[in-house]
């Protein structure tokens, strides 16, 4: 090709290239510190890309499990709350059989201890009844296969079983009927009233076990869910202080790259003065 072409410009055609590929350069740098990304479509990296998007749908999955296992410690401390209750009443509950055994006591007296005693076991029905949360009851008998809490994203459960406090159960011994009228009854309502007590206070031990569980595989589910989120932003966020050099020396490089140009443009205004 001639040295001196007004058909081809060759130093106009290598700035050309040259300012392209800075300009395109600039591109992505612009488009990492907008984004804060390196990787922010699968075109920049799609190995990279393909497995940050798996990731994040590990982290979605997790927010469900941690929903799950909120759900599941709500709902076992209220059953426990209203556990401890039953068990405050089963203890007034022993207070006044025990004085109703007392062969004693006047008619008015026993009739008075047997108000209070109908009382308070009633109040226990009632505290079983309302110990309710999200719909999910441990302490009523609807629930005979516990709250099961997603572990994980694969589907797996951690289970707390329910614990049947209603009276008359196998649990708490104390019948909706048991009264304290008599001397003898009051004797039968003392033993129901001691073995509930003992096995309402093992209810409680293994539903405060349960909620316990929960917490503390809650704890660990945030934080795996937090380091998969720090190796996502590993493999796609951008290093800003890096990018934000770069793109200074780019800038530079796009306004050096423009004169070259302008000068490889006007060199074959040079050849007209050959003409003259």
């Amino acid at each position: 090709m001639a040295l001196n072409s007004v058909n081809t410009n060759s130093g106009a055609l290598i700035a050309l290239q040259n300012l392209q590929a800075t300009n395109k350069e600039l591109d992505t740098v612009q488009s990492r510190i907008n984004t804060g990304k390196k990787v922010n479509s699968a075109k920049d990296n799609g190995a990279i890309w393909a497995i940050a998007q798996g990731q994040r749908g590990e982290i979605s999955a997790l927010n469900a499990v941690k929903d799950s296992l909120d759900r599941g410690t709500s709902a076992v401390d209220v059953s426990l709350a209203a556990g401890e209750s039953v068990s405050d009443l089963l203890l007034q509950l022993k207070e006044k059989a025990l004085a109703a055994t007392d062969a004693s006591l006047t008619t008015a007296a026993r009739s008075a201890l047997n108000e209070d005693f109908k009382a308070i076991r009633d109040q226990i029905t009632t505290v079983v009844t309302n110990a309710s949360f999200n719909g999910v009851n441990l302490l009523n008998g609807s629930n005979t296969a516990g709250y099961r809490a997603l572990a994980n994203t694969t589907g797996s459960t951690i289970t707390v079983n329910d614990e049947d406090l209603r009276l008359g159960g196998t649990i708490n011994t104390v019948a909706a009927t048991t009264t304290i009228g008599t001397s003898t009854l009051a004797t039968t309502a003392l033993g129901l009233v001691n073995a509930s007590i003992d096995r309402v206070s093992a209810s409680l031990a293994r539903l405060g076990t349960g909620a316990k569980s929960l917490e503390t595989h809650r704890s660990f589910v945030g934080k795996l869910s937090d380091a998969l989120e720090n190796g996502v932003g590993n493999l796609v966020d951008a290093d800003l202080a890096k990018e934000s050099a770069r793109l200074q020396s780019l800038q530079t490089k796009q306004q050096l790259g423009v004169q070259a140009l302008s000068i490889a443009n006007s060199s074959t205004s040079i050849l007209l003065g050959l003409f003259r």
